[in-house]
């Protein structure tokens, strides 16, 4: 069997499969433990991030009024700050302020937990943004094939262009230094070295998503990592999960068989829960690992 109709097997089956490298989802999954509902009732769910209590934060793209939050004690879900629809990409920086991508707006913002808000780049088409310890925010613009930085005193300009096809989900590794995109129009996961002064080195199609059976694009979107280094990306088949050496380890299948899962953050009181947006919901399911962000 081919590994890419096993994949189609596992998750038409609401399975998780094992890809044979040499870290499996056995080193990942707890035992007994499956995907959970952990909100419901809204229209496309997207932008998951976490601050440093453990609490998710997460959008509403297509319905939503503002930034919604999943309490981490009482699991209760909450409109956290209002009058701020169509925010896909989302995440709290080292500041404490929310950073949003305003799809809506076509502009980057700064939100202040009490709702103000600061632009900081507009007339952009962006998609998805990270945010690294020492400031430096790094957003997708899919149709334009590029990446833009956005420096600590507030510079925009083009990190990367024409590399990626669809450049979606965005993300750091562990220690930082190491930038990664998902390629929604194609089969890898990209990676450049970030600089010290922000600017990004030696692209690189670092890692190879798993293909639906039939199709050459593996729509890869929202993206974390955990505290060991590792990658965990959502696709069609589910949320992909690769070592740090670039290496496919195994995929979670996703929590509604034949449905869509855009984005993905680890939170939770000790960060080792797992979230997914998954259209009209918010799924979770406890992992060994912690994630990276938020801490």
């Amino acid at each position: 069997m081919t590994r890419s109709l096993l994949a189609l097997t596992a998750t038409f089956l609401g399975l998780s499969f094992v890809q044979a490298q040499d870290t499996s989802l056995h080193d990942f999954l707890v035992d007994g433990e499956d995907w959970k509902e952990a909100a419901s009732g809204f229209a496309f769910t997207d932008g998951l991030c976490v601050d440093a209590a453990g609490n998710l934060f997460f959008t509403d793209v297509r319905g939503g009024k503002g930034i919604y939050k999943i309490d981490v004690t009482t699991g209760a879900t909450s409109l956290a700050l209002d009058n701020l629809p169509g925010i896909s990409g989302l995440q709290i920086g080292p500041d404490g302020r929310f950073y949003a991508c305003h799809n809506k707006g076509q502009r980057i913002i700064a939100i202040s937990p009490t709702g103000e808000v600061e632009e900081l780049a507009k007339e952009v088409k962006c998609n998805d943004l990270v945010v690294t310890k020492k400031g430096y925010i790094y957003f997708t613009e899919t149709p334009t094939k590029r990446i833009h930085v956005i420096t600590p005193d507030k510079q925009t300009r083009v990190a990367d262009e024409g590399n990626v096809t669809k450049p979606n989900g965005i993300t750091v590794s562990a220690d930082e230094q190491t930038l990664v995109v998902s390629d929604y129009g194609g089969k890898h996961v990209w990676t450049w070295q970030i600089q010290a002064d922000g600017s990004l080195t030696g692209a690189e199609p670092y890692m190879t998503m798993e293909l639906p059976l039939g199709k050459e694009e593996a729509a890869g979107d929202g993206s974390t990592t955990d505290e060991k280094g590792r990658f965990f990306v959502t696709t069609e088949l589910g949320v992909q999960i690769f070592d740090p050496t670039g290496r496919l380890s195994g995929i979670i299948a996703k929590p509604v068989p034949g449905g869509k899962v855009v984005s993905v953050e680890f939170g939770g009181a000790d960060h080792q829960t797992l979230f997914v947006a998954s259209g009209d919901k918010i799924f979770s399911r406890k992992l060994q690992t912690p994630g990276h962000f938020g801490k």
